[in-house]
């Protein structure tokens, strides 16, 4: 038997489609309620019936989106990204995904379904490159989706996403960091601003560098990890963005000078509380021995020393575009 329609109603038929037997013996049916005339019924089975003759089938599930995304994150993505990626995995899951479409069915998911979730998104003032973000998690999930069985083809492929927009890149010029370091020369950090314009490394690369990174015989550092804060509290350091991140440094006399005495102003610190200081090894400390918090780094130092020196507003990454663009002028 391959496969039956029943008038169950005025313009309402149930698609009934053989699919074997189960390890029971028992017999396995797909069943599916069309609304229309008995010829949009039949399409819907020729359909049916020629997916499972080619092996292209995929019997519906339960499952419901929600269910599907929690456990991918879970037993696929956790295992598989570092904790910062998978923070902003959960957090596009969790706030934006589930909310919108986490209630329907996986084998339901439908290309429109998805495009209208993203219109809904930028509807309510997100960036192309959220809509972008989301797109390219939701994607994932839905690969494994496919690879497993679960759903014959992953409808995100069929999404049209939104226009990637080019940001304009800010940086210092030349005239502006020396500018900037005059008024930078009395804050805690100038030797953090200093390293920052020279290296070009980024904030979390230094925020997690350890004295021990640094050869001040030979002028040069080592970039060996970066420093992540934990949400709900806490850090840890993790591995650098890509394997080109890990590597050596040159520095020159001006930096190495700047680290030396930012170095002594440490040790000076931290003997007056010992007794509570968890030595990490941490060249940019924060005041009991722990990594600085990016966002303090920008509210409490940086911001404060654009203002006084009447600078054009920048981001503290920006730093290290300044840095690539002063290599480029000389």
């Amino acid at each position: 038997m391959a496969g039956t329609i029943q008038k169950k109603g005025d313009n309402i038929w149930l698609v009934r489609m053989y699919l074997g037997r189960d390890a029971d013996g028992k017999t396995k049916h797909f069943n599916k309620t069309i609304h229309g005339a008995k010829k949009d019924a039949q399409k819907f089975l020729t359909a049916k019936l020629r997916d499972r003759d080619m092996g292209r089938f995929v019997e519906p599930s339960s499952l419901s989106i929600k269910q599907f995304l929690e456990g991918w994150l879970k037993d696929i993505a956790r295992p598989r990204v570092k904790e910062a990626t998978f923070d902003g995995y959960k957090g596009i899951v969790d706030y934006y995904l589930i909310p919108a479409i986490g209630s329907e069915r996986l084998c339901d998911l439908r290309p429109e379904m998805i495009q209208r979730f993203y219109g809904n998104l930028q509807r309510q003032g997100l960036s192309s490159r959220t809509v972008r973000y989301a797109h390219s998690i939701l994607s994932s999930a839905l690969n494994h989706a496919e690879m497993q069985g679960m759903i014959y083809f992953n409808p995100c492929k069929k999404c049209q996403l939104p226009k990637k927009l080019q940001t304009e890149m800010k940086y210092f010029t030349p005239d502006e960091v020396r500018q900037f370091l005059a008024f930078a020369k009395d804050s805690k950090l100038f030797a953090l601003f200093v390293l920052a314009i020279e290296t070009g490394m980024r904030p979390g690369e230094y925020l997690g560098l350890k004295w021990k990174d640094i050869d001040f015989e030979n002028m040069t550092l080592s970039v060996r990890r970066t420093a992540k804060a934990r949400k709900g509290g806490g850090f840890y350091f993790s591995t650098p963005k890509t394997g080109k991140s890990n590597r050596p440094i040159t520095l020159s006399s001006t930096l190495i000078e700047a680290l030396r005495n930012h170095r002594s102003e440490i040790l000076t610190a931290k003997m007056a509380i010992r007794d509570i200081y968890r030595d990490n090894d941490l060249v940019f400390p924060n005041e009991i021995g722990d990594p600085l918090l990016i966002g303090n780094v920008r509210r409490r130092y940086f911001q404060p020393i654009l203002v006084q020196a009447k600078l054009p507003k920048i981001r503290l990454y920006d730093l290290r575009h300044t840095s690539a663009t002063l290599l480029l002028s000389e």
